[in-house]
């Protein structure tokens, strides 16, 4: 069935959440704002849609921790499991053994490299890392330095936008110098590494972050530190594109402090991950193509993956209110 994702709405729950099978739920970190607005979003649908959820586990980017929370899960009686894995290759024993005791996962963000999945519920990270090129690009006008914060390469989505990032850089802009960093999305880690590369590279004029939520404060207290977080449109400005979509991220852009950022769905993957669990305990299955949610599912080798929509944000559209960011506390 294509597009059935419909039915999960925030409110108006119905039914008896005990009656429904049970849905396990790991939320894979706390140290992200991200990650923490996911939180939010997800709560919220559990509490609107009546579902029956295990109380809901936290792993903070430990796979060991994720792996005995699933266990856990088993042991009371999940009918389905909703995860993040951090590190996409590490999960595929535990994967395999869900599989065995036919326990549907739903992945949030990221991808497994093996092991069956129901769906991953996801943005297309190729494109993110193809989009901040070309924004990077165009603002530089194809010529200078620029500094990519890489996520963690054992995770799917760091190899994926780095790889993008730099295969777009070479085919595009061969006159902009990329410094790709390796931060294992860890924000203290970038900035050690941005204050190196500002030391040899002074006229550095870009920077490309791959997580908002864990890069962008530390890196704007490091260039306020040195005199060089200039206002966008004056001389001096280090041109930043970032990804995440938090509101911190729409402030700074509001401020000229960062230039835009892609807005990943964190209300989207939290509606869409409880809707599939749901949906793989009632039996349901899906086909790839277009949804009606203005995403599209496509085939893996381990599954199906509907790939959900996310906007560049920038000066002109932050105000948007139909921007997640926009409508989250923080």
């Amino acid at each position: 069935m294509i597009g059935l994702a419909t039915g999960c709405g925030r409110g108006g729950g119905s039914g008896s959440a005990s009656a429904k099978p049970a849905i396990g739920i790991d939320l894979p970190r706390s140290d992200s704002d991200f990650w923490n607005s996911y939180a939010q979003y997800l709560k919220a649908d559990v509490s609107g849609d009546g579902a029956h959820t295990l109380p809901i586990s936290s792993s903070q980017n430990d796979v060991t921790k994720l792996v005995a929370n699933v266990q856990a899960f088993e042991n009371t009686g999940a009918k389905a499991v909703v995860m993040a894995p951090q590190d996409t290759g590490a999960i595929a024993s535990t994967l395999d053994q869900l599989a065995a005791k036919k326990i549907p996962v739903v992945s949030v963000d990221t991808r497994p490299d093996k092991g069956n999945v129901y769906m991953v519920v996801r943005a297309d990270n190729r494109a993110y890392g193809t989009e901040a090129c070309q924004f990077l690009g165009k603002q530089l006008g194809g010529k200078g330095k620029v500094a990519e914060f890489e996520g963690d390469l054992t995770s799917i989505n760091g190899r994926d936008r780095s790889e993008a990032f730099a295969d777009c850089m070479k085919q595009n802009y061969p006159g902009i110098q990329v410094f790709a960093l390796p931060t294992n999305w860890d924000g203290s880690v970038a900035s050690s590494k941005l204050q190196t590369t500002l030391a040899q590279n002074p006229d550095l004029n870009g920077i490309y972050m791959q997580a908002g939520g864990v890069f962008l404060q530390p890196t704007i207290a490091l260039l306020q530190q040195k005199g060089l977080l200039k206002p966008a449109g004056q001389p001096g400005h280090i041109s930043i594109i970032s990804n995440d979509g938090i509101p911190q991220e729409f402030d700074a852009i509001r401020q000229g402090q960062i230039d835009a950022t892609i807005s990943q769905p964190a209300d989207l993957y939290a509606k869409y991950a409880l809707y599939y669990a749901e949906a793989a305990t009632q039996g349901k299955t899906f086909q790839p193509g277009p949804t009606d949610h203005n995403s599209t599912i496509i085939k893996l080798p381990n599954g199906l993956e509907d790939q959900l929509p996310a906007p560049l944000v920038t000066k002109d559209n932050v105000d948007d209110k139909s921007l997640w960011g926009n409508n989250v506390s923080h």
